[in-house]
């Protein structure tokens, strides 16, 4: 069986993996957007401590620490292995253990199902062919009652001018050919696949960029970039 995965977003951001941590590189929004993420996930969730967590492409391990610094028990996977590597090396000179593994999600709910108490998959579903096996995978990989957090990107005129035009081209957050307009999914959209899955939607919030103050902010808008959090139900 082929594997969900474009090996060119592979090969993009394995190119990244040297910028992993610089908070004013390439990944700059990222590190951005981490502390609100991070916000949304306490929210929800409350304590992480010991708390069995899963990091649906990690990349080079910005939420898989912050997940691990809260307590919980945090596996990360990703395909790109430089990613992999600069996560493992930053881990380990910062004392924390994370496992971290080269793998799909889709081979690792064939291992561990029903394992999991929260998986995280962030900004990953706008770059696979299948967003909904990733989900699928995800509502397999959760226990009775374990959270899944997403978050992508809405598809509509703001989000392309903002992200694609704006980000890519003439603020140059981020390297050209990040984004793919096509691949954003709207929030509906997203909803349907999350319940397809047999999830049940919790919440959704959007992630609104204050231009003038260079930053983010946890927003009922949800034009661009947001997070949904879906519940596996106790009888699943």
């Amino acid at each position: 069986m082929s594997q969900n995965i474009y090996q060119n977003e592979i090969n993009k951001f394995s190119q990244l993996a040297a910028d992993w941590w610089n908070p004013n590189g390439k990944c700059k929004p990222l590190h951005i957007i981490n502390p609100l993420r991070m916000d949304y996930i306490k929210q929800k969730c409350g304590s992480l401590t010991n708390k069995l967590v899963l990091d649906v492409g990690c990349g080079g391990g910005i939420l898989s620490e912050s997940l691990a610094k809260l307590g919980a028990k945090v596996t990360a996977i990703d395909l790109a292995e430089e990613s992999l590597a600069v996560a493992k090396i930053h881990a380990t000179q910062n004392d924390l253990t994370i496992d971290y593994q080269k793998q799909t999600v889709e081979e690792h709910a064939q291992q561990y199902p029903a394992k999991y108490d929260v998986i995280t998959c962030m900004e990953l579903l706008e770059h696979v062919p299948d967003p909904f096996s990733v989900i699928q995978s995800c509502a397999k990989l959760l226990k009775p009652e374990g959270k899944l957090f997403l978050s992508t990107i809405n598809r509509n005129r703001k989000a392309k001018l903002l992200l694609i035009y704006g980000a890519e081209y003439i603020a140059r957050l981020v390297p050209k050919g990040t984004h793919d307009f096509n691949r954003f999914i709207r929030p509906s959209e997203l909803m349907a696949l999350v319940e397809q899955a047999k999830l049940d939607v919790e919440g959704i919030i959007g992630m609104e960029y204050l231009l003038f103050k260079n930053q983010f902010k946890l927003s009922p808008n949800v034009d661009i970039n947001y997070i949904l959090m879906a519940q596996k139900s106790e009888s699943f």
